[in-house]
């Protein structure tokens, strides 16, 4: 029998919340309300949503209450509530991408490929969750939304660029959500607010429209087991027409999701040969890295041997936000998010040459960490060097370098690689704050990366966790 109090539904798995709609123990309704009231209860002290609209929310609901009735529901995911990261076209809901400079006031009629898929499969929409501007950072704030803030501690920030997402799964404000992934904007929150976050191969899942920062970006799940990002993925791949990226993959990750680890050879870089780790990570992440021994595999401590390619990525990247702001005029940019405005005029001075010498040294990253994958099936690395810091900056108290990047180096390289890379919760900090493990695959093998992590998961959970807000 499901949990008697709401609070509880709204810690259940999608997975479960599916099982418990098919035996007509739970309601879809009686779902949407506990995710609803966890919002009602949280969003003012995090700011995980930037769009709530309880009445559309229940209205799907009982529409999939009513199929359940019938037994005739729509798909894998029919009644389970989803939130929408504020960059997803989702029809008759405003898509502001956390900027001011977006009119509300124009018609909304379009759903991006991930909303049109979850759709046909009867999902909830929760509401939009806040990003910043035009998702441009690895942390969440934004002239228009506002700071977004760390579950487990509010003086932290959620990270980025998914943080309103992040956010709201850790505290049941939804077991599913909507993520963007350019620079490690899945796993950099997953990692900060100890979540699952997947950034899948790119291609994988159709995105439309493209993506300010072209191929560099994802769209991918962010959820509270590595099982919910499974069941989110087999709906997120379907084909759309207006992003052929990929062709559809014959696969159901849920079905080889429980494969294991055993007989795999696993390559585990604490430090991909340049990066500085806090040692409270280091540690969490080297234990990590012992489990999979234990579950079977074969771990040798070894990096793929590239050099941090943060001048190639800050070309494509920043490049991307400059293309983006070039039709923007200086009064409205003044209602902008500075470090956006400021890292588009820096980039806008880029030359056609220093574009395709980045491209170069990008393809040449893809060509080496391919053949690394040729002996390896996996990699593992930290999510991040460091625990969650102060909301509202964009960079820690003291650091060097002033622009957010600098201190997510285990993320963006994979990204420039177009890898699939997910973050699992690995522990915690002694101030109580997460630790992510990021699992890296070869491209297209999806599969390998989340029968990794939901070995891991299933080996050392870490999901009874909660945050918890204090009034």
């Amino acid at each position: 029998m499901p949990p008697a109090a709401s609070s509880d539904i709204a810690e259940l798995s999608a997975t479960e919340l599916v099982r418990l709609f098919h035996r007509r123990e739970l309601s879809p309704v009686e779902a949407a309300q506990a995710c609803l009231e966890r919002i009602e209860q949280g969003n003012d002290t995090v700011n995980a949503y930037c769009l709530v609209d309880p009445q559309t929310t229940l209205a799907e609901a009982r529409q999939a209450e009513e199929r359940y009735r019938r037994q005739e529901p729509l798909g894998d995911l029919d009644g389970v509530p989803v939130a929408i990261k504020d960059v997803f076209l989702t029809r008759g809901w405003t898509n502001l991408k956390g900027s001011r400079t977006v009119d509300p006031d124009q018609p909304w009629d379009s759903d991006a490929p991930a909303i049109a898929a979850l759709r046909r499969h009867g999902f909830v929409p929760l509401g939009k969750t806040t990003t910043p501007e035009l998702g441009w950072k690895g942390v969440t704030d934004s002239p228009l939304a506002g700071v977004t803030r760390n579950p487990w501690d509010p003086r932290k920030t959620s990270g980025g660029s998914s943080g309103g997402s992040g956010a709201a799964v850790a505290l049941g404000m939804g077991p599913l959500a909507l993520g963007t992934d350019a620079g490690g904007s899945i796993r950099i929150p997953a990692g900060f607010c100890g979540v699952v976050g997947l950034k899948p191969t790119h291609g994988r899942v159709p995105m439309w429209p493209a993506s300010a920062f072209g191929s560099l970006a994802h769209p991918g799940p962010m959820t509270w087991t590595v099982e919910d990002a499974a069941l989110l993925m087999n709906v997120l791949v379907e084909r759309d027409p207006r992003d052929p990226t990929l062709p559809p993959q014959n696969i159901d990750y849920l079905d080889t999701l429980s494969a294991g680890v055993s007989g795999m050879h696993i390559a585990y870089s604490p430090d991909l040969g340049y990066v500085d780790v806090d040692p409270e990570i280091a540690s969490a992440v080297a234990e990590a890295a012992r489990t999979f021994e234990d579950l079977g595999a074969r771990v040798e401590e070894v990096g793929p041997d590239f050099d941090d390619p943060t001048q190639a990525f800050e070309r494509l990247f920043y490049g991307g936000a400059a293309n983006a702001l070039r039709d923007i005029d200086a009064a409205t940019r003044s209602r902008m998010d500075p470090g956006l405005v400021e890292v588009a005029e820096w980039a806008s001075g880029f030359s056609m040459l220093d574009y395709m010498e980045a491209m170069n040294q990008r393809g040449a990253l893809i060509e080496r960490t391919s053949l690394f994958h040729e002996r390896f099936h996996l990699l593992l690395t930290p999510t991040l060097p460091i625990a969650a810091f102060t909301a509202g900056l964009e960079v820690p108290e003291n650091w060097p370098e002033r622009r957010w990047h600098t201190w997510t180096p285990f993320t963006y390289p994979f990204n420039m690689t177009g890898q699939p890379a997910i973050s699992v919760p690995c522990g915690f900090t002694e101030a109580g704050l997460p630790i992510g493990l990021q699992i890296v695959g070869a491209r297209h093998q999806d599969d390998f990366v989340l029968r990794a992590a939901h070995a891991y998961q299933t080996a050392r959970p870490l999901t009874d966790r909660r945050p918890r807000l204090k009034a």
